[in-house]
């Protein structure tokens, strides 16, 4: 596509699925892409072993991983060992859910794009096959795009920074077909919510499910590891 061709994203992957293909829809944008991922203190690490291999296998510019403590907070079955991963569907806000996680991370990548000059911000997240989460909403990125453009030197001075979510709209089935199209190694990529050491999946959390499904639909083999 190479609509913007010289152009800097700063992309946020997390080794699982949805952000793998966000990175290769930037890369096809023509974006040189900046990738950040956090070690947040979440139950599974084993995805950012799969971040490091997705960002080589799509030709980063750069990967940084950062460091934060959410668990010195806890609230969510991801970072607080004491609260049980949950195995089956719910109509409420899961408690998977990692509170103001999307928030936090943005604001961070806010930041690096900010020092390298880059024009967008890419997130993964989508509003169609999801669990749910408030800061995976439309009207949730559209806030902060204002506030990050309100907030920054480059944003007073007329040149603002866009918060890009290629996926918001797509089904599960969809973004699979528009990764495989786009040559993604689902293979590499860790999406449960409770992956062994080994990065192999329950098969049983909510992400599996989705995950699962959405190759299902999409007609092709699943290469995820399960345990």
């Amino acid at each position: 596509m190479n609509t913007s061709a010289g152009k800097k994203a700063v992309v946020l992957l997390s080794g699982g699925l949805d952000s793998a293909t966000a990175l290769a829809m930037a890369a096809d944008r023509g974006y040189d892409c900046y990738v950040l991922s956090f070690d947040y203190g979440q139950r599974s690490l084993t995805e950012l072993n799969a971040a490091k291999e997705i960002a080589k296998q799509l030709n980063a510019r750069e990967h940084r991983v950062i460091r934060l403590h959410l668990e010195d907070f806890g609230g969510s079955a991801l970072t607080d060992h004491s609260i049980d991963v949950p195995e089956e569907e719910t109509d409420d806000i899961p408690v998977t859910y990692v509170p103001a996680r999307n928030t936090v991370f943005l604001s961070l990548a806010l930041g690096w794009a900010e020092v390298l000059e880059a024009d967008s911000i890419f997130i993964g997240v989508n509003a169609v096959d999801y669990s749910g989460y408030p800061d995976c909403r439309p009207e949730y990125i559209a806030a902060f795009e204002t506030m990050a453009n309100l907030a920054t030197k480059r944003g007073v001075n007329g040149d603002p920074i866009k918060i890009e979510t290629p996926l918001i709209d797509l089904t599960k089935e969809a973004i699979i077909q528009e990764g495989t199209r786009l040559g993604v190694d689902y293979g590499l990529t860790v999406s449960c919510y409770q992956a062994d050491d080994s990065g192999r999946a329950c098969g049983n959390c909510d992400s599996c499910r989705l995950r699962a499904l959405g190759f299902t639909d999409a007609g092709l083999e699943d290469p995820t590891r399960y345990q």
